[in-house]
């Protein structure tokens, strides 16, 4: 039980159903790898599941890509759990890209986000992922006071989670939740690559 319940005239059940706006941001590790636990829940629930990486290519094979890839096979064969997409149609990361691919970057996410928004309407997914989307929001690539608009009036009891760094103070106070992952020490200072399994 909660400390406090609201005096909303709401029951218990319906405050169940509220849609969540989730947001993991900081420089910690950890902000996707929550995003796709949470998914796992959703998709043990039957719900319909929309993962859309901001910038991310088509080409970056990731352990939860994967995994999730073969759960949509397992609902499709047997119904259980529920359909999965995803979407990751970037380049890459941004801090590796210049030029003309940036602009490139940019129209990707733009185009990426009109979708979703497009979805949202239409109540496509009951989850949606929206993976690195803060670093979209930061660059100017999606207008934040649209994404804002579209997420608040969102129909129905959609959930939505957004990651990356630096999420914007208004998306957090939209949001229903904020973790904020703190970087205390990681191997990459110590010069420690990537490893499968770990990363990706």
């Amino acid at each position: 039980m909660p400390d406090q319940v609201p005096d909303d005239g709401l029951t218990t059940r319906e405050r169940r159903r509220r849609p969540a706006l989730i947001v993991n941001t900081g420089d910690g590790k950890g902000k996707s790898t929550a995003a796709f636990g949470t998914a796992l829940r959703a998709w043990h629930q039957g719900w319909s599941i929309g993962v859309f990486q901001f910038l991310k290519s088509s080409s970056w094979r990731s352990g939860e890509r994967a995994a999730f890839e073969a759960l949509d096979a397992v609902h499709r064969e047997s119904g259980t759990g529920g359909p999965v997409t995803w979407v990751a149609d970037g380049l890459g990361f941004t801090w590796t890209t210049r030029g003309s691919d940036l602009d490139t970057q940019a129209e990707i996410a733009h185009a990426t986000w009109q979708h979703v928004r497009a979805q949202l309407v239409d109540q496509k997914h009951r989850l949606y992922v929206l993976d690195e989307f803060t670093y979209a929001l930061e660059r100017g690539w999606v207008d934040t006071d649209e994404v804002l608009q579209a997420l608040a009036e969102r129909p129905g009891t959609q959930h939505v989670i957004i990651t990356g760094r630096r999420a914007p103070q208004t998306l957090c106070d939209l949001a229903t939740t904020v973790t904020e992952m703190t970087a205390v020490k990681h191997p990459f200072e110590a010069g420690q690559k990537g490893q499968a399994g770990i990363e990706w």
